[in-house]
């Protein structure tokens, strides 16, 4: 699915925690997260770290989408 729509043209950013699997569906751009239940958080922290560490990450999925690839990159976060 992440192949055909960047074959129209739209970007896309591929957020997982299994990088792996993103590399072997074909994600062009591919951000890894925290864990697989909690891919963009960790209920562990007090909730102003939780939203420093989700900014964080949707901030470099942003950032991604400005970025030209020619292959499969990992973004490091």
């Amino acid at each position: 699915m992440v192949k055909e729509v960047e074959r129209v043209g739209i970007p896309v950013v591929h957020m997982c925690t299994i990088t792996p699997i993103s590399l072997t569906v074909g994600a062009n751009r591919i951000i890894p997260t925290i864990a697989i239940p909690y891919p963009l958080g960790n209920p562990t922290l007090e909730p102003a770290d939780e939203y420093a560490l989700r900014y964080k990450l949707v901030s470099k999925a942003i950032e991604a989408f400005t970025i030209p690839v020619e292959q499969q990159t990992v973004f490091d976060v």
